[in-house]
């Protein structure tokens, strides 16, 4: 048996902590994770948030990449939905050419922020595109110029690197899959984000069966996991237990997640809709070494993967460097 086991961080500011600290902590656990033997760092993109540093996985990912060696370090996710494909495969196409084969480029369907940030970041735009045609500029120009049926023939996002970096498609969904699947991409499904183990099944199995295999690519799924290891089970129950998961649903039928109530609340009275909010207990695998080993294998009998990525929510940074550890050790000799 071999697994694949990542890291997605947050660079989430904990009470007590400024920005600068919680972006240095990324930058240690990055190190941390590379000296642990795992296999890519990502990071987040949030905006307009006092509780998360993480606004430009770009930026993030260039200082990463200066400060490890091996580890592949990637965006978990950028928010294509906000930008030009032009520009973000400029900006990969640097990062690719500084780091050979160490760039992941993961895109994002969520918006990152509440609805002015979005205002924010999309305005002056004057072209609207979906997601879709958004990816198929994006994927041409991390490869080459544009062809003569594009309006913009011959254009070149340059540098163009030897090795371009991979993209990856994240969701939540089963049209995420459906979209991962048709473009042939790898998929990361984040099982934290949507705990509802059907969806998910779903997703991973449409995901397999309709991938398209151009390019002789085979499917990599990938899930997304909120994990807390800890040397006592009680140590780990207690840590999980003060962590909340909240959504928000709007009149419009839109959902988003969001960190607190107060959040929510927010992202509701800039979007300008009546909504209603759902609070629960995260979903977090949660335990020693031990528990969490007997867990991840049944998740991945589970869902049929045998890859995952990481994100531990704790605000001792010592403890959670000690988590990563822990789930190392659980898993001594069987991971590549």
């Amino acid at each position: 048996m071999t697994l694949t086991f990542g890291i997605l961080d947050q660079s989430i500011v904990f009470p007590g902590q400024t920005a600068a600290e919680a972006l240095g902590n990324t930058v240690k656990l990055a190190q941390q994770a590379e000296a642990l033997g795992y296999e890519r760092f990502w990071v987040a993109e949030h905006h307009d948030s006092p509780v998360t540093a993480g606004s430009s996985p770009e930026v993030l990912i260039a200082y990463l990449l200066a400060n490890t060696s091996s580890i592949r370090i990637g965006s978990g996710g950028v928010m294509l939905q906000h930008y030009s494909p032009y520009k973000v495969a400029e900006n990969f196409n640097v990062l690719a050419s500084l780091a050979p084969g160490r760039v992941e480029l993961g895109i994002g369907r969520a918006p990152g922020g509440l609805p002015r940030s979005t205002k924010a970041l999309q305005k002056g735009i004057a072209e609207t595109a979906t997601l879709e045609e958004k990816l198929t500029e994006l994927e041409q120009f991390l490869h080459g110029k544009t062809g003569e049926d594009h309006p913009l023939a011959g254009l070149e996002a340059s540098p163009m690197p030897l090795q371009p970096a991979e993209v990856y498609l994240l969701g939540t969904s089963i049209s995420s899959a459906k979209l991962a699947a048709e473009r042939g991409y790898p998929y990361a499904f984040a099982l934290f984000i949507n705990n509802d183990p059907e969806t998910a099944s779903k997703a991973l199995d449409l995901y397999r069966s309709t991938f398209n295999a151009k390019h002789g690519r085979k499917p990599k799924a990938i899930l997304a996991l909120s994990v807390i290891a800890s040397d006592t089970d009680e140590e780990a129950n207690e840590i999980a237990g003060q962590m909340k998961s909240v959504r928000v649903t709007l009149a419009s039928g839109k959902t988003v997640n969001v960190g607190s109530l107060a959040q929510a609340e927010e992202f509701a009275r800039q979007a300008g809709e009546s909504f209603t909010v759902e609070e629960r207990e995260a979903d977090i695998t949660r335990g020693t070494k031990e528990t969490i080993r007997k867990r991840l294998l049944e998740i991945k009998e589970q869902y049929g993967v045998d890859e995952f990525i990481f994100t531990t929510i704790i605000p001792d940074f010592a403890k959670r460097v000690r988590s990563f550890e822990l789930l190392k050790e659980a898993f001594q000799g069987e991971l590549v």
